[in-house]
């Protein structure tokens, strides 16, 4: 299957590139069972589900994982935190001006220091001045957000604003470990939480996936099959399983909220039911999958030539995505993270 195939024309204008309030968005409705596509709002949600329906959220809290320093010429170095290794090394992602050097030392703007270990393309492996396991701690500290580059990009800023610490976190999020949010999770206020409850009967449940650059790394082969997704962290506690599998065996609905969420959970069901515990996903979904457990998706719309828009396509029908993302573009919805988004029947 060609990588052309999932793409599309997208006016820069339509990439969002600030949150609207939250649960004030469009909400694009897809029926797979009549293939039509019709127009709603987010705050409209409780309308398409019932007392039968199961909702599954990712609550993995996003890190301010970007941060800055400076070589010892004074070239501007950024790094993005990907995690730590048990020899006291950290895996990043770095930019700089010119090519970093195993040995090299960086100065952050903390005043803390980095050494280069290894560097291949833009992958680096560091050794900071302090534990590599205080790396969450010192970037609470001295982080940045993690914003994607398009909406910076809209914006004309290099680095993220205070509010995004707020606006780029789900407000169910809980421990840390992602370096992009689960933003189709970005939607919901305590409040919708609270009214999914009652609507559902309590069945509302949380799973974790931290979000790695396997979700946002653009697809650099020909043809689909050839691509191979970065490990990414999940776990699923052993009650939530419990609750999850007896819901899925007496008929219910399961909704999952964001790609992530459908990742963790089919990752999980390899054998049709959840196993609980956790690991690395490497799962990649693309059109010709067969779901073995996720039922309903809400999404927001992702890149072209992703592997988000794949595992929709997987999900939807190709011609029926292809379908949505065309009448998405032309109502001109707001697209990408801090954008409209898109329920899946």
């Amino acid at each position: 299957m060609d990588v052309s195939l999932f793409d599309y024309e997208l006016p820069e204008e339509l990439i969002a590139a600030e949150p609207l309030p939250r649960g004030a968005s469009r909400m694009m409705l897809v029926r797979r069972d009549t293939g039509t596509v019709e127009h709603s709002k987010f705050a409209d949600i409780l309308s398409f589900i019932d007392a039968n329906t199961t909702v599954v959220l990712n609550e993995s809290r996003v890190l301010p994982a970007r941060f800055f320093g400076k070589k010892g010429t004074g070239g501007a170095v950024e790094f993005l935190f990907l995690g730590a290794r048990p020899d006291g090394t950290s895996d990043t992602l770095a930019k700089s001006s010119k090519q970093l050097r195993p040995g090299e030392i960086v100065t952050l703007n903390s005043g803390d220091t980095v050494e280069i270990i290894e560097r291949i393309g833009e992958s680096c492996r560091i050794r900071t001045s302090f534990p590599a396991a205080a790396m969450p701690a010192y970037l609470e500290r001295h982080g940045d957000m993690p914003l994607p580059p398009y909406i910076l990009k809209r914006r004309g800023e290099k680095r993220s604003r205070p509010e995004d610490r707020a606006a780029y976190q789900t407000v169910y999020a809980g421990g840390a470990g992602s370096v992009a949010a689960p933003t189709a999770g970005l939607h919901f206020t305590d409040t919708l939480l609270e009214q999914l409850r009652e609507r559902t009967g309590g069945h509302v449940e949380r799973v974790t996936l931290h979000v790695g650059i396997g979700t946002f790394m653009p697809v650099k082969v020909d043809r689909v099959e050839e691509h191979v997704m970065h490990r990414e962290f999940y776990h699923i506690a052993p009650e939530a399983a419990a609750r999850l599998n007896a819901d899925k065996a007496a008929g219910r609905r399961i909704l999952a909220v964001g790609t992530t969420t459908v990742r963790t959970l089919e990752t999980a069901a390899a054998d049709g039911m959840l196993a609980a515990g956790g690991g690395s996903s490497q799962l990649f979904i693309y059109p010709g999958y067969t779901f073995r457990f996720v039922d309903a998706m809400l999404t927001n719309f992702h890149l072209p030539r992703s592997t988000l828009i794949m595992m929709v396509s997987a999900f939807a029908g190709y011609d029926l995505t292809m379908q949505a993302y065309q009448k998405a573009v032309a109502e001109r919805y707001r697209f990408f993270s801090y954008g409209d988004c898109m329920l899946i029947l």
